[in-house]
């Protein structure tokens, strides 16, 4: 099938052949009719399938076919609102919007945090079409009278799920609020969960949903490896791979954006040029670092999870899970920046002793075992359980294996400790939505941590 076939403008077709695309992924062939069609749609696939032009194809003709009358001095208010999690996936979708659209008399608009508000504030006066927004940020205009929303005709809330993740949900409920009730609503997710469900349930009006993978899956295009290998060991089994692999080109995951600032500067010390990627770093310098990383001026890159949604970079070769997510579904997301539209990719964890509970959660989120390979003079220092990992399908009806009393404390910590530090780092929600939330395990001193992560971090910069 080709992009012809679905429908699209003679505008778009060009736009699209521009960009070297002659085939439709899955997703598009099933999303653009759909959303050409005018009806609400549920859609899931994997990170890296062409989900972002499966929205913005169809919702740029939608535009173009119907242009409203303007009055004399009235600039023109958005008609589509685009809601992504992150300023890096605002960026990027944004981008998509201007490169499909050029042929188009619509005008787009990207507006996140980190950033001055002057700018946004003038082009909103001048009226544009297409508003491509993190949550926060959109707020901060909507209270300060920037921008009216009622003349939306399409919301696409992109990458749902990490929204959700992040803490999103409180802003989301408020903008939809704000909205006119007569619109087309798409929600595009990487991953399900109950929550998704029942956001979608509330959302949408007889959606047509559409799944063209199984669900909470990596792509069959990424090969997946573990090395067992103990915690003090992990930075120079790092360099020996990158060294020994001639890998010129390696997007490496941390937790924390302290380990992601020190991961750096030791491989660095290595001989292996380097930088790091957080929510603490300007917007100009997780730009420049980002550029500087897809020119091939910076080998490697150490993010925190704020860069596993999007960051679409072209054929990306390697990833590696220095530290393991604590939660699983993130690990879906990080992998998924390589083997991207077909293109092969590696993705690489380096797992130590205390990190076998998260990996058994990987696996039976994936309903398989991941290959593990010892490497030579970097083994782990206590024996690789790969016995002991039971998938899924072993242990029907239980999602995880019991942690010990020590164990819960941690996973407690890391978890609340979570929501707050990621939802800083894009810019996100502040502080009052992880108060609210009630901890999973009733722990009281993850959701304290929570709080102190988020009065320190960049939380104070929202969108």
């Amino acid at each position: 099938m080709s992009f012809a076939e679905l429908g699209l403008s003679a505008e778009l077709l060009r736009a699209v052949a521009a960009q070297g695309y002659t085939h439709p992924t899955p997703i598009q062939c099933q999303a653009i009719p759909a959303v050409l069609s005018g009806r609400d749609v549920l859609a899931g696939a994997q990170t890296g399938t062409g989900k972002t032009a499966a929205f913005t194809l169809p919702m740029l003709q939608r535009l173009s076919a119907a242009q409203p009358a303007q009055s004399g001095r009235r600039p023109r208010r958005p008609r589509a609102l685009v809601l992504t999690p992150t300023r890096e996936l605002a960026a990027q979708v944004g981008e998509s919007v201007r490169l499909y659209g050029q042929h188009l008399p619509l005008r787009s608009l990207q507006i996140f945090g980190g950033v001055g508000m002057g700018p946004q504030v003038e082009q909103l006066r001048r009226g544009v079409d297409i508003l491509v927004a993190t949550p926060g940020r959109l707020l901060d205009h909507q209270g300060q009278g920037n921008v009216d929303f009622g003349g939306i005709e399409i919301l696409v809330l992109d990458e749902a799920d990490r929204m959700l993740d992040m803490g999103f949900i409180h802003d989301i409920r408020r903008i939809i609020k704000l909205l006119p009730r007569q619109r087309q609503n798409l929600l595009f997710s990487a991953t399900y969960s109950r929550e998704i469900e029942q956001l979608a349930t509330g959302l949408l009006q007889d959606p047509q949903r559409i799944e063209v993978a199984r669900r909470n899956t990596a792509a069959e295009t990424v090969s997946q490896r573990v090395h067992p290998v103990a915690k003090e060991q992990k930075r120079a089994l790092l360099s020996h791979l990158i060294h020994r692999g001639g890998w010129e080109q390696v997007l490496v995951f941390t937790r924390t954006k302290h380990g992601a600032n020190r991961l750096a500067q030791q491989l660095i010390t290595d001989g292996i040029t380097a930088a790091a990627i957080h929510g603490n770093k300007s917007q100009g310098a997780r730009t420049r670092a980002l550029a500087d990383f897809k020119n091939g001026a910076v080998r490697t890159l150490v993010a925190t999870d704020i860069a596993a949604r999007g960051l679409d970079i072209d054929r990306l070769p390697h990833v590696v899970n220095y530290e393991l997510p604590n939660v699983p579904e993130d690990y879906v997301h990080r992998i998924g920046r390589t083997g991207r539209a077909g293109s092969e990719g590696t993705a690489v964890s380096l797992v130590g002793p205390d990190e076998r509970g998260m990996l058994a959660g990987i696996e039976r989120l994936l309903g398989r075992r991941i290959e593990s390979e010892k490497i030579e003079g970097f083994e782990s220092v206590v024996p690789d359980a790969q016995s002991e990992r039971p998938v899924r399908d072993e242990m029907p009806g239980r999602r995880q294996s019991a942690p010990s009393g020590g164990q819960r404390a941690h996973q407690g910590r890391s978890s609340s400790g979570r929501r707050a530090s990621t939802a800083s780092e894009s810019g996100g929600p502040n502080g009052r939505h992880a108060r609210k939330r009630p901890s999973n395990n009733g722990s009281g001193g993850g959701r304290r941590s929570a709080r102190t992560s988020n009065a320190q971090g960049s939380g104070r910069t929202r969108g």
